[in-house]
């Protein structure tokens, strides 16, 4: 890619979300495709905490991770897929798969996250609906 604005089309065109946090995890990008997946805005998301999206009982732990991620500069998940509820705008729950890759300033000092995320909702309901099939099956109620 020759330039800044080739970027942008490709965070503007993939169909995965796209999120950029800050070292304070405020929300700095917000692609097209985590409005379709989230149901907020750009101009709505940004500047807000990822509290915006991560389910209420997983808020301290996600915190304590993030915090901990933005003290050593390291993460975790590296480029493990995360599997993970999530929470749209109209506040049904969200089942997320996602990757995180953590961002540094020029001093290579930690500065935020990038996460590129997918809608697994339907995909895992299907999952779900299919074991429970498969459970019915084995064990036949007589």
């Amino acid at each position: 890619m020759k330039t800044s604005v080739d970027l942008l089309q490709l965070v503007e065109c993939v169909g995965d979300a796209i999120i950029v946090a800050d070292a304070q995890e405020k929300i700095v990008l917000w692609n097209p495709a985590a409005t379709r997946i989230f149901g907020y805005s750009e101009a709505e998301a940004l500047s807000h905490t990822l509290d915006l999206i991560v389910p209420e009982r997983q808020r301290q732990r996600h915190s304590e991770g993030y915090s901990k991620s933005m003290e050593t500069g390291t993460t975790r998940y590296g480029t493990s897929l995360l599997k993970v509820p999530a929470k749209h705008k109209n506040g049904s729950t969200l089942s997320i798969a996602f990757t995180v890759g953590m961002l540094f300033d020029a001093n290579q000092k930690p500065n935020g996250v990038v996460a590129v995320i997918r809608d697994e909702t339907e995909r895992f309901a299907q999952e779900r609906a299919l074991k429970r099939r498969l459970a019915d099956l084995e064990n036949p109620q007589t």
